[in-house]
């Protein structure tokens, strides 16, 4: 089995998509380091939620700089493991910033990441975890976050779109889309135990999965 595992992993989606929870669960089944991303310590993060125009810049500084420092120690410690599984790609930052901040921020903020990105190592197989806007929305609520509740429906969607269109020209990695509508990594373990044999399967382009119970939608 572990001959056929990725040695790195990184899970991706919208805000509310399951990326933490699925990243937890996969690490502790493969054995695997786990390396999270922290939003709670973005200073600018709640303010951001309140005026995002106004604190959109430094918040995607501190995003690009805390994800950066992450990413080089990711590669120290990579001698040292055999497998990490991650809750977010070092382009999600980069997917935000181009949502977020206005045409003469992002000029200067693309700048400072294409240098910085040049000692990011992409990951050997990317799990994108889809989910309607509807669903996404419930799942903020319930989870109950604080600097979360400003979030709006217009918001998720527009982020839903641009993660579409990014995974859709998507091509640094092998790519998994998984649509989590339906599905539930922490509740049902046959959904997780479904998963991880999509993730043992020799890697193309780009792979689907289905839950169980419908695995003949399953596509390649």
């Amino acid at each position: 089995m572990a001959d056929r595992l990725p040695q790195y992993i990184a899970v991706e989606g919208v805000i509310g998509a399951g990326k933490s929870s699925l990243a937890q669960l996969l690490a502790g089944r493969l054995e695997a380091d786990l390396l999270l991303e922290d939003a709670a310590d973005n200073p600018f993060l709640a303010d951001f939620y309140k005026d995002r125009r106004r604190y959109a810049f430094p918040t995607q500084m501190f995003f690009l700089l805390s994800r950066y420092r992450q990413q080089q120690q990711l590669l120290e410690r990579d001698l040292f493991v055999e497998r990490i599984v991650s809750d977010y790609i070092f382009e999600k930052d980069i997917l935000f910033a181009s949502v977020n901040l206005p045409e003469r921020e992002i000029g200067l903020y693309r700048k400072i990441a294409s240098v910085l990105r040049r000692d990011v190592s992409p990951p050997d197989l990317v799990i994108y975890l889809q989910a309607s806007t509807r669903v996404l929305m419930e799942r903020i609520r319930k989870r109950n976050r604080a600097f979360e509740k400003p979030i709006d429906d217009d918001y998720v969607d527009e982020l839903n779109e641009a993660y579409n269109s990014f995974f859709f020209h998507y091509n640094d990695a092998p790519l998994l889309v998984v649509r989590t509508d339906d599905i539930d990594f922490v509740a049902n373990a046959a959904h997780l135990d479904d998963l991880i044999e999509q993730i043992k399967r020799p890697r193309t382009r780009v792979m689907y999965y289905a839950p169980t119970g419908d695995l003949d939608k399953l596509a390649m």
